[in-house]
């Protein structure tokens, strides 16, 4: 059973089933298929099933019904292609096929990696990297952790000093 996702952005993901052979697209609550959206008419567009054929046919929408971009009042729509009411842009798509039980058979199957297992990190199988001197990765110099340091230490001998100059040679 075909079915029309919606691919603008505030409805990605929103879709219909096309069951009836005559579905309503618009802005108002009595459409199968409301779409609130301003630049969408209150009956924007009728979507018909003949045969294995989905036909779009505009109800003299105020903004328009387009088929990959070209204006249409009654054209059909093929599987894989977009038709957009007013702004609000939707693809067709077939549904998934189904099986005998009536689950849906998966299209293909995703082998994942495992990723590192544990034997490849205890051998040791991981090369270590240096980087030369323009490497923008190279290891900082220590400089002015240094100096940070060595400055800290004068101060503070500094402060000791004054402290102790204060509370024992003040009283002279």
């Amino acid at each position: 059973m075909p079915r029309l996702v919606l691919l603008t952005e505030g409805f990605t993901g929103r879709s219909f089933e096309l069951k009836a052979e005559r579905s309503t697209v618009g802005r108002l609550e009595d459409n199968a298929f409301q779409i609130p959206a301003p630049s969408i008419s209150g009956h924007h567009c009728e979507i018909l099933l003949k045969g294995n054929d989905v036909v779009v046919k505009d109800l003299d929408s105020t903004n328009g019904t387009f088929i990959n971009g070209e204006q249409v009042t009654e054209a059909t729509l093929p599987v894989g292609h977009t038709v957009r009411f007013g702004s609000v842009e939707a693809r067709l798509e077939a549904s998934a096929p189904t099986g005998a039980s009536g689950k849906k058979i998966l299209d293909k199957t995703a082998v994942l990696p495992q990723g590192v297992k544990m034997n490849d990190l205890e051998q040791g199988t991981q090369k270590i990297t240096t980087f030369d001197k323009n490497s923008p990765f190279k290891k900082k110099s220590n400089k002015t952790t240094l100096i940070f340091i060595i400055v800290g230490v004068v101060i503070a001998l500094a402060i000791i000093g004054t402290l102790v100059f204060v509370f024992l040679g003040g009283d002279k």
